[in-house]
């Protein structure tokens, strides 16, 4: 194997001969960067030899797939406490990733989680936390509905809240004997007793080694694996101030002084002051997942099951597949089910983030945690605890929430080695003022560099991105878009173009009846009669629309005393001693049936991308009936929407040239890619990006899949498959198109807040370490400066939870 050669191991499903291992070697051998590829049929896996610097793992693993083939992969979340900045969720992150048999871990400060792709057959969570602890940091493993995220947050939370007031009391008298020094505040009494260097030893050292402790035993385990962090700088810093007061005050005594300036109450101070913006941090990251707690809130806990011809109320975990439940008005239905009984109108605003009420009927689908607004009903349930719809966004969420930027990795390969950077040039203040600037001056040479020291904590650095991501991908599922990743949110804002397939997107996928045109119109009643009796037998989806659009001008269907389906041409039935045919102009001449003028009306409605059906009863021609799938009310605006943000909008169909073109004029759509196979759409795709475009593909059908695959950005429309939806990046849960517009909105917002963050971040160390270095910066208000950074990059992405689009 050469130097750059790497080897993995994967375990592969799905191959049943040894055609299919051959398959797979041959490809996988095809692929530049594989030196070596041997696959096993019996052991199921393969072993690849490939240059990390031609192809990665994910490039081998989606080959595999390509092939129609499935890569054993596991992922597993971990809870991991004792990180204080970037550079330990970075730390973290780096030695997982070398840790053989994991494919992917990321870790996310902002939650205190870790979410680790890996290989069962080589590593196990065992071992994963081995790895961790090995680094210096704690972590358990996340489980459903563990509620030790949360209770973890609220012991931080009160933990540092009883820290900080310990702190403040100690560290307030400090700060008094430190404030009556300025000239300005001569007026305010000081007891001598203050001044005292032992006093101010005896309140200093609790803070120092009692509060303190967490910043010594974080650097200890940093520097034990040869990295540093913020508690690094903080323990350096603090500790440099009180030996030194330490010393002065032991040098007192030898020399009979009782005046010394003392730096007790520097170390106090600026302990106390991170203490309180860890604990502003702590509130402002619970606030940043509030989007979960309230999905998780949208729970119903009970639910009203029809046991034996009664009511029971059971707990919602003792729900299953197929049993009967009665919801009544004002109620939240329980989980997703089918309407067996009843009507309503129901509040889906929770999964949408549509405000009006949905008409709802016997056969309609219903989702757990939306609203019974109005009726009774009596639903099956079909999908119960990690199935249901509010379950998976929920676990969307939070992937999206855990998930890494791109964007973030140049604020992780910075933070890795700004605190060397950082110690080199405190160091190189002290030696410059100690020397050249103050000559002997230890005092002032030393309190510059603890400014620098404290200023330059990297902690606005390591929350810049993950709280934005956080607070954007939780404001985007309120308003029914789910971003599977933080990749996605960073990439949908550069969308160039935006491919919208036809029936179920830019339509509303169920064909209506449009038009009933008839040769004589004081017959309408009687000839509706007979075709939709006709019809009545017929399962084409046509045919049902016809049928459904007769039943709502109230007449009243029987069946027909014959009937037969002639596929490709229409139907021919006998109806009240009638003989009716329905069907196309070849069924029509096939039957000597004179059309007249009936050809110039049929072409008019098939140029309107209607299909239009001729009516003759007793072999003498009545009239022409149509149907359309028509497109969806809000179409027509949100293409014109994203028209004006300057997306190029195509649209792609199997439909015949004519008929999509008719629907694209009728939406505003100026390019047509119509008559594609659904094998075709993914290539279709991809000559749009050979053409430059970044493409966003939206769809809804099982056909739309590779496409959506296949594009820069994958949208599934919610209301289509699970297939679709597991296909895509992005879940558009209302059916509106609108949500497009406000998908890409997002994203340009997020990247917006998170270039603001990191802007901000670096700004503040940029100009904050020369400040402390010219020697005009206090120490202490260094360390609140460094406090007032952290918060304010939480705060400023908090803001993205009330986006309103």
């Amino acid at each position: 194997m050469s130097q750059k050669s790497k080897e993995t191991q994967l375990q592969i499903v799905g191959m049943t001969c040894a055609a299919c291992s051959t398959r797979i070697e041959r490809g996988l051998n095809k692929l530049q960067g594989i030196s070596e590829a041997n696959v096993n049929l019996a052991l199921e896996n393969a072993s690849v030899s490939y240059n990390p610097d031609e192809i990665s793992q994910q490039d081998i693993e989606k080959k595999i797939q390509d092939l129609g083939y499935d890569v054993v992969k596991e992922k597993a979340e971990f809870l991991i406490t004792g990180m204080t900045c970037a550079a330990c969720s970075s730390r973290v992150e780096r030695v997982l990733n070398k840790l053989d048999g994991i494919d992917e871990a990321t870790v996310n400060l902002t939650l205190e989680t870790g979410t680790v792709k890996y290989n069962p057959s080589k590593v196990t969570p065992t071992d994963i936390i081995a790895r961790i602890e090995k680094a210096g940091y704690g972590a358990t493993v996340k489980v459903e509905k563990n509620e030790n995220a949360e209770n973890f947050r609220q012991k931080e939370l009160e933990k540092q809240q009883g820290k900080f007031l310990f702190s403040l009391i100690l560290t307030l008298p400090l700060l008094w004997a430190m404030v009556s020094h300025f000239t300005f505040t001569s007026f305010i009494y000081l007891p001598d007793m203050l001044m005292n260097p032992w006093v101010q030893m005896a309140l200093a050292t609790p803070v120092q080694f009692f509060i303190g402790w967490q910043f010594y035993k974080g650097a200890y385990k940093a520097l034990k694996n040869k990295s540093a962090n913020m508690d690094v700088l903080v323990a350096l810093g603090t500790s440099a101030a009180y030996i030194y007061s330490l010393y002065l005050s032991i040098e007192a005594i030898g020399s009979g002084a009782h005046m010394v300036e003392l730096y007790f109450e520097t170390s106090a101070v600026i302990i106390t002051l991170i203490i309180l913006g860890k604990l502003f941090e702590v509130k402002a990251k619970g606030r940043s997942s509030e989007a979960i707690k309230k999905l998780m809130g949208l729970q119903a806990k009970t639910a009203r099951v029809i046991r034996d011809g009664e009511e029971i109320d059971v707990l919602l975990e003792n729900v299953v597949v197929g049993d009967v439940l009665a919801v009544k008005p004002g109620e939240k239905i329980p989980v997703d089910g089918e309407i067996i009984e009843g009507q309503s109108a129901v509040d889906e605003s929770m999964l949408t983030g549509e405000s009006l009420p949905i008409d709802k009927e016997t056969g309609d689908a219903v989702y757990g945690s939306t609203i019974n607004k109005n009726g009774f009903l009596k639903m099956k349930a079909t999908k119960v605890g990690r199935e249901t719809a509010l379950a998976q966004i929920i676990k969307v969420v939070e992937q999206a929430q855990g998930s890494k930027a791109p964007i973030q990795r140049l604020a992780d390969k910075i933070s890795g080695i700004f605190v060397p950077i950082v110690v080199a040039i405190a160091i190189l203040t002290f030696l410059v003022w100690y020397f050249l600037v103050d000559p002997g001056n230890f005092a002032g040479a030393l309190v510059n560099l603890i400014a620098v020291l404290v200023i330059a904590c990297p902690c606005a650095l390591g929350l810049a991105t993950p709280t934005s991501i956080m607070a954007g991908s939780g404001r985007s599922a309120e308003l029914g878009i789910l971003f599977k990743g933080g990749e996605h949110l960073e990439q949908t804002h550069r969308i160039t173009t935006v491919v919208l397939d036809k029936t179920g997107t830019v339509t509303n996928g169920k064909p209506v009846l449009t038009d009933v045109l008839l040769l004589d119109e004081a017959e309408e009643q009687d000839v509706l009669l007979l075709v939709g009796i006709a019809e009545k037998p017929s399962e084409h989806p046509l045919a049902q629309a016809i049928v459904d659009g007769i039943k709502e001008r109230g007449l009243e269907l029987l069946d027909p005393t014959s009937f037969e389906a002639i596929p490709g041409y229409g139907i021919e039935a006998v109806v009240h001693e009638k003989k009716v045919i329905i069907g196309t102009r070849r069924l029509m001449k096939k039957h000597q049936i004179d059309l007249g003028q009936a050809e110039v009306t049929m072409q008019s409605l098939e140029s309107a991308g209607k299909t239009a059906m001729m009516i003759a009863i007793d072999g003498e021609y009545k009239g022409i009936i149509a149907v359309a799938d028509t497109i969806k009310d809000t179409s027509a605006k949100a293409i014109q929407r994203l028209k004006d943000m300057g997306l190029e909008v195509v649209m792609m169909t199997g439909d015949n040239q004519r008929t999509a073109e008719a629907i694209a004029d009728l939406a505003g759509v100026d390019r047509v890619i119509a008559e594609v196979l659904p094998e075709q759409k993914a290539k279709e795709i991809s000559k749009l990006q050979e053409e430059g475009k970044k493409v966003a593909m939206v769809g809804d059908g099982i056909n739309d899949a590779p496409a959506l695959v296949t594009a820069d950005i994958g949208m599934a429309i919610g209301t289509g498959t699970d297939v679709a939806m597991e296909a895509a990046d992005i879940t558009l849960m209302r059916g509106d198109l609108n949500s497009i517009a406000d998908a890409i909105m997002m994203s340009k917002k997020t990247i917006k807040n998170i270039k603001q963050n990191l802007f901000w971040a670096f700004a503040y160390n940029t100009v904050g370490i020369p400040i402390a270095a010219l020697g005009f910066l206090a120490p202490w208000v260094a360390g609140a400066a460094m406090a007032f950074s952290s918060v304010s990059v939480v705060l400023n992405a908090l803001r993205l939870q009330k986006v309103k689009l």
